[in-house]
Parts: C-alpha cells; sequence; structure tokens
C-alpha cells in the first residue's frame, strides 16, 4: 500500500520536482489550479491524481478536504514572490502576498488536519531562506516566511506526537518564479548559481522517510557558493 501525498503548487517548479521524486513510492495528489498543467504532471508519475484547488479559496478549500478522510502526508510548496520596497507597497500587495504564502497555507492545513491525524501523518512546509532574515526589496516575502515558520513551529508543537511537521528553507532555487525575482531586482540570472529544484525534493524525502520516532524539523538547503540564502 503505497501512503499517500498531497503536494500544493504541485504542477511547477519545486513543488512538480517533489511528485517526480516521490513518485516511485508515494501515492500523489497534485495540487494546482491550472488543470492542463496538472494532468500533464499526473500522467507522468506511477501513481497520482489530480487534486485542481484554488487554495486562496475557503470554500473550495474546505469541500475538496472534506473528501479526504486519511492523508499521509500534506506537502505545502504553492506561493507567491515577489519585489517591492517597504514604501512602494501597498495594502493589497501586503494582503495578496500574505494571504497565498501564509493564510491560505494555514487555513488548508487546519481542514486536512483531521486526515493527517487519523494516518499520524507528516506537514511538509517549503518555507526559504527568507524565513530567517530579510533585505531591502524583500520585507513582504519575508515577512510571509518569517509567519509561515511561526505556523509550522507552532503546528509541530500542538501535533507533537500525533503529527509530525518539518520546514524546508532552500535558498535561491532554479525555478520560473526565480527568475521573476531577479529580473524584479534588476540582477543577471545565472541558472548554475542556484540550487536545482531536484534537490529541494531531496530534502523533502528525506523528512518524509524518517522513521516513525523521528522528527526531521528543520532543514536549511543553500547554494554552495552562495553568501546569501533567499
Amino acid at each position: 500500500m503505497r501512503k499517500t501525498v498531497l503536494v500544493t503548487g504541485g504542477s511547477r517548479g519545486i513543488g512538480r520536482a517533489i511528485c517526480e521524486n516521490l513518485s516511485p513510492d508515494y501515492h500523489l495528489l497534485v495540487g494546482g489550479r491550472n488543470e492542463q498543467a496538472v494532468a500533464e504532471v499526473v500522467a507522468s508519475l506511477e501513481s497520482a491524481e489530480p487534486w485542481i484547488v484554488d487554495i486562496t479559496d475557503e470554500e473550495a478549500v474546505r469541500e475538496a478536504s472534506s473528501k479526504i478522510d486519511t492523508l499521509d502526508a500534506l506537502v505545502l510548496s504553492a506561493g507567491i514572490a515577489f519585489n517591492k520596497s517597504i514604501g512602494e507597497a501597498t495594502r493589497a500587495d501586503w494582503e495578496r502576498m500574505l494571504g497565498v504564502n501564509v493564510v491560505a497555507q494555514a487555513s488548508l492545513t487546519s481542514h486536512l488536519l483531521p486526515a493527517l491525524r487519523k494516518a499520524r501523518g507528516q506537514v511538509v512546509a517549503i518555507n526559504s531562506g527568507s524565513g530567517f532574515h530579510s533585505g531591502p526589496g524583500g520585507g513582504l516575502y519575508s515577512a510571509s516566511k518569517f509567519a509561515l515558520r511561526a505556523f509550522t513551529d507552532a503546528l509541530r508543537e500542538e501535533e507533537r506526537g500525533v503529527v509530525r511537521v518539518s520546514s524546508v528553507h532552500p535558498g535561491r532555487v532554479d525555478t520560473d518564479m526565480q527568475v521573476d525575482i531577479q529580473t524584479q531586482a534588476g540582477r543577471e540570472y545565472h541558472p548554475e548559481d542556484h540550487l536545482r529544484p531536484s534537490s529541494i525534493a531531496k530534502a523533502v524525502r528525506l523528512a518524509l522517510d524518517a522513521s516513525e520516532e523521528a522528527t526531521v524539523e528543520v532543514i536549511s538547503v543553500r547554494p554552495v557558493n552562495s553568501k546569501v540564502s533567499s
């Protein structure tokens, strides 16, 4: 019997790499909003099905979550990122960043906790190096990742002994999102300076494959030649 893992943001970037890494051993629920993109990923995996849900839509999340009786693991990989100075950022910018990267993650997890508790499952949140530090232009994103870290830290203690909770903090990863971030910041993009998505997928597998008496609580993964992760 394969354990079932729901991966949000599973159609691209880190989320897709996680699905591909876990596919030989797990049954994947591939989360995403774009049906065609999700279907493409599902078709490439050994055991998978689509989970088409906009995680910012509370009613959609509630309805979809109610159909899951037991869940062995939830990987929170969906998220957004953009650069704006504090002076430039509007209230709408703050609400969008925190709404997707924190509120939606917390709400989804809350709805799925009964299924996770039933399976004595795991939650793995894809955070960021920006969950530990901030800098010019990164205040909004870092604030969301600091908050996501607070969420996972609290959840870990509240569910200790029932649901294991891990937080993975990648440095810069070679994804479409990272290209957008560096372009917004006016920096040249060099893929070789970034982590491969597959490296983050291996960190997620490390957490999920831990024996039942062990919790891999926090993993930080940075490019070898990077002085500052983000």
